[in-house]
């Protein structure tokens, strides 16, 4: 009788082939795996039935024959399930395990086979040409329903006795091995109630579905939460179902009215139109990754807030540790040769950095569920060590970033749509710590070029006490019993020698690179000082610098170094602005006063002022009106201000008005 029937490749047949696939697939990733050849040792079983389907389903004289098969291996599944389910919860792994554990599904199973070989399951109607079910196909329904329903008890039990990615899985389980099982005994008993065949034919779609999701989210390394699918699944059915109603009625409208291709493309925009709609309403609704989005928040406005490096991590870091929910994450940067970060170091040749590179991403489970190699096993160790529950490796032009998040203290495993976020963030981060560092370079470079620029006023100011030592050196021999000589002669050296040494201070002070601390300070002092640095620059040049220092009191809350740096490079800028103008009238004036939100600072001059075509990229990098350098001055100076939440701007432009920059300092601290 089996040989009376050929084989025909319908699409039944194609998709038994597919799910034999899938379990190859699924046992090839990581053939260690109990879960993985349970897997394939349940497709080889899905496939079976599916042909024997395949041929119930062309009927003829061999209908009757192909149906009892079919029933007879399909009784049988449940089996496979279960074996799938011990595998994830107990490791079970040997075909005697499951007879010994599973002997009472064994025998229920062989119960429910027994039914399909007896004469009151099925039987031909020879004059209808068709089958005609009997009391015992109903009771072989029945049976199969308890066996499902039990089997999910079970699962149930277990999943809550587990945690981690263990009862993730045993989630999945449940969710799609028994909404496969439960939807095809409905379309069996639809279909004898019924009479309809195309129920029966909808079998194989429907287990290819529910199959394909099940080992996908299982046996893949991606993680999947079973939540999370459920409620994709049902966003993506009201999707299609608001939409393909409202496409069929404005199709149906439109008949009537228009050309057919016209309505045809009017429907069309405007079903696409309408999908675009309906699921930003539908994400709003479902609230898919809230966590996630706040985290990303936080990530812009820290970036946006900080500007120094380590300021910056530090605030990356609580954002990822919130984020995860979890004690402790970590942020390690550096170049391609190694990265760093607290007491964390990963140089390019070790495994654990080749690892990170190579998967992009990775977590314990992920780890788990792929084909072991020494580099994912050092990876493995190291996730362990540290405690780590994901780690993500973003590769920027200049920065590279590996970030890594705790295990979550409800010790769930990561899903692979928080690894979507985390990556994202990890983005964000490689950006924000990218433009820190180029923008700390900047500043150390644009320090050198300020010391070059102080480098003759320097010369002048070391000069003149050099000289005075040198005469009192050169009298000394001939005066030396005068002890009035000799004691101006101490003085003056030790006076003298005082001067050059503050000269050398603040010039090494101004080179050095350094993270901006704001304290309170009297600002006037230290304004007085730095002008008498470009003193001699400015009498050099005939430029005429001006003091109006109002503000009483001019004590404010800043670094002394970013002052002094951000009043020297405008004093600079102000001095070839005049320069350029070639104006009778030349002068630089600094000038203070007190405002209502702290103490003002203003650096006007007597040049041509700033062009309103500039002014409002004048801040940013590589905007310059000068013959000569980068354009990066003024962006330095805004960077060092918001260093110490002090702010810097320019004047509208006035004809016949030289710039006027206004530095506004707080004279009280403000939280970050």
């Amino acid at each position: 009788m089996l040989g009376a029937s050929s084989l025909n490749f319908s699409s039944t047949v194609v998709i038994a082939v597919a799910a034999s696939i899938v379990g190859f697939a699924a046992f090839w990733s990581n053939p260690q795996r109990a879960v993985n050849r349970a897997f394939f040792a349940a497709s080889l079983h899905v496939a079976l039935w599916l042909i024997c389907l395949d041929q119930a389903l062309q009927g003829g004289v061999n209908g009757q024959f192909w149906m009892r098969t079919t029933s007879l291996v399909g009784a049988y599944i449940a089996l496979p399930i279960w074996f799938i389910k011990e595998a994830i919860a107990s490791e079970v792994c040997s075909v005697l395990s499951v007879f010994i554990k599973g002997a009472a599904w064994v025998v229920s199973c062989t119960m429910l086979a027994a039914i399909t070989l007896t004469e009151w399951f099925v039987a031909s109607d020879q004059k209808e040409g068709r089958l005609s079910f009997n009391l015992g196909y109903y009771a072989y329904m029945a049976g199969l329903l308890i066996v499902y329903a039990l089997l999910c008890r079970q699962t149930l039990r277990q999943m809550r006795a587990k945690n981690g990615v263990r009862r993730m899985e045993l989630q999945i389980i449940l969710l799609g091995g028994s909404a496969a099982a439960f939807v095809v005994i409905l379309l069996m008993a639809m279909r004898a109630v019924l009479h309809m065949p195309i129920l029966v034919r909808i079998q194989p779609f429907i287990v290819m579905v529910f199959y394909t999701v099940t080992v996908i989210a299982i046996t893949t390394s991606r993680v999947f939460n079973a939540r999370q699918i459920l409620m994709v699944a049902i966003q993506k059915l009201c999707l299609v179902t608001i939409v393909a109603v409202a496409a069929y009625a404005i199709d149906m409208l439109l008949a009537e009215m228009l050309s057919g291709p016209v309505a045809l493309m009017v429907t069309v925009s405007f079903a696409l139109w309408l999908a675009a709609m309906v699921k930003e309403s539908l994400d709003r609704i479902f609230e898919f990754y809230p966590q996630g989005n706040s985290a990303r928040h936080a990530a812009y406005a820290a970036a946006q807030r900080e500007r120094r490096i380590d300021k910056l991590e530090e605030a990356f870091v609580a954002v990822l540790a919130g984020w995860g929910h979890s004690e402790r994450a970590i942020i390690l940067s550096g170049n391609r040769r190694s990265v760093i970060g607290g007491s964390i170091e990963l140089l390019d040749t070790s495994t654990e950095l080749k690892a990170i590179q190579q998967l992009r991403w990775a977590t314990p489970e992920r780890l788990a569920r792929e084909r072991p190699t020494p580099e994912r096993l050092a990876l493995q160790r190291f996730l362990h060590e540290k405690q780590l529950g994901v780690v993500v490796i973003e590769e920027g032009l200049a920065l590279t970033v590996v970030l890594g998040v705790g295990i979550s203290a409800s010790r769930r495993p990561f899903t692979y749509p928080q690894v979507t976020q985390l990556m994202e963030l990890a983005s964000i981060i490689e950006g924000a710590l990218e433009r820190a560092h180029f923008s700390a370079k900047i500043q150390h470079t644009e320090q050198l070029a300020t010391v070059g620029l102080l480098g003759a006023s320097l010369a002048h100011e070391i000069r003149n006490p050099l000289v005075s030592i040198k005469t009192f050196v050169q009298l000394l021999p001939t005066h030396y019993q005068d002890p009035a000589f000799r004691q101006k002669f101490f003085r003056l050296i030790g006076d003298e020698v005082t001067r050059i040494d503050q000269l050398t201070d603040q010039l090494l002070d101004l080179a050095a690179p350094r993270a901006y601390s704001a304290q309170l300070l009297e600002l006037h002092p230290l304004l007085s000082a730095s002008i008498n640095l470009v003193a001699a620059r400015a009498a050099n040049r005939e430029i005429e610098l001006l003091t109006d220092f109002k503000a009483e009191p001019d004590r404010a809350f800043t670094d002394a170094s970013a002052a002094k740096q951000v009043m020297l490079n405008l004093c600079f800028n102000a001095m070839q602005a005049v320069d350029e103008a070639n104006s009778k009238e030349r002068w630089v004036k600094v000038s203070t006063r007190n405002t209502s939100v702290g103490l003002e600072m203003s650096i006007s001059d007597s040049g041509p002022g700033i062009s309103p075509e500039i002014r409002p990229k004048l801040f940013q990098p590589f905007q310059t009106t000068k013959s000569s350098g980068f354009g990066l001055g003024l962006a330095i100076c805004s960077d060092i201000l918001g260093n110490v939440h002090a702010s810097i701007s320019v004047d509208p432009h006035e004809v016949g008005v030289g710039a006027v920059f206004r530095v506004n300092f707080p004279c009280q601290p403000l939280s970050s």
